[in-house]
């Protein structure tokens, strides 16, 4: 089991891509999410965080809940999260679960939405 994190940021400060490779699993997906809390933390001004999964060879159960922890982060600060050149094996996984359209949807920051209304 071997997850390996590489970042770039955009110049302009407003994007930043986290690439992903290896296996995402119950051993190794505390170490994507921590690593994404203190990137987001260290960068205030982002608005898109964007996961490069081309070379992730496995992601299970536990890999899907550090990623809806990854959107829970992401939403509420209106960073809209995009998960890139996603592998079959990911893709399928998305599409049974149903959550590709609810972890990739633009953060809604609107007053209403922010009061529950």
């Amino acid at each position: 089991m071997n997850l390996s994190l590489t970042t770039a940021s955009e110049t302009d400060h407003r994007s930043a891509t986290v690439s992903v490779a290896g296996e995402l699993d119950f051993m190794t997906t505390n170490t994507l999410v921590d690593y994404v809390s203190e990137l987001l933390s260290t960068n205030q001004t982002l608005d898109d965080l964007r996961l490069d999964c081309a070379d992730l060879t496995f992601c299970d159960s536990a890999g899907l809940s550090g990623l809806l922890n990854i959107h829970r982060q992401t939403s509420p600060a209106g960073i809209q999260l995009h998960l890139d050149r996603r592998p079959p094996h990911l893709e399928r996984l998305l599409d049974i679960t149903g959550i590709l359209e609810f972890l990739t949807a633009t953060p809604d920051t609107s007053a209403d939405s922010a009061s529950g209304e």
